[in-house]
């Protein structure tokens, strides 16, 4: 069974998700880089082991990504799992959990990358919006893309009404996610995509607004 370290930084809903989702995985430890983190407390009724590697303690990333680095190397895990880690991590703590760190980001990848993607998104006018699941490369959100969720952007949404929507179906893609991976059924390339093993995949089409 592979093991799973979380790494969050607030109140960790796709935490919770993972957690109630009975994956086929040993979720070894939740690690916050902040102590006041709703996440830890989660964590702790469930049971998990909980750490916090304050980034204020370190004098930059570098420093700060070694300690974090070395704590999780201590769970010896298969899998890290960014579940609203707000950290921007170096080159080289991504390269060392090549093809086994995974984030999931309130947009359609490659589209909104960074923060505040639901504004941006009502702002430009898009129809469809939603979120994606993707490992991590050292391009800020632009990693290789696992599964995607859409949604309609309604024409009465505000940003809270949308990241609602969207905040929904991350509860769903992220377990999902996490399943293949601990299943087999996925990995990262060698060409830097990723592939599906014995994986079939159904048509689908999402119009927004709807078609008369």
């Amino acid at each position: 069974m592979k093991n799973i370290v979380i790494l969050i930084s607030g109140r960790g809903s796709n935490m919770q998700a993972l957690l109630e989702a009975q994956l086929p995985c040993r979720i070894a430890a939740v690690i916050s880089n902040r102590a006041d983190a709703e996440g830890l407390n989660i964590a702790k009724a469930h049971g998990i082991a909980t750490a916090v590697v304050a980034h204020r303690d370190y004098p930059d990333r570098d420093s700060f990504d070694a300690a974090l680095a070395n704590i999780i190397d201590g769970y010896q895990p298969d899998v890290v799992v960014l579940a609203g880690f707000m950290r921007i991590l170096t080159a080289d703590f991504v390269g060392r959990y090549h093809g086994k760190l995974i984030n999931i980001h309130p947009s359609l990848l490659p589209s909104y990358g960074g923060l505040h993607t639901h504004a941006r998104a009502l702002h430009d006018g898009v129809k469809i919006h939603g979120c994606t699941v993707h490992f991590v490369t050292p391009n800020l959100d632009h990693g290789p893309i696992i599964i995607q969720a859409a949604v309609p952007v309604l024409c009465h949404d505000t940003e809270q009404t949308l990241a609602a929507r969207v905040l929904h179906e991350e509860h769903r893609i992220y377990p999902q996610a996490i399943r293949w991976l601990c299943s087999e059924q996925i990995e990262l390339g060698a060409s830097g995509q990723v592939v599906f093993h014995k994986r079939k995949q159904s048509a689908f089409t999402l119009i927004s607004p709807g078609l008369d």
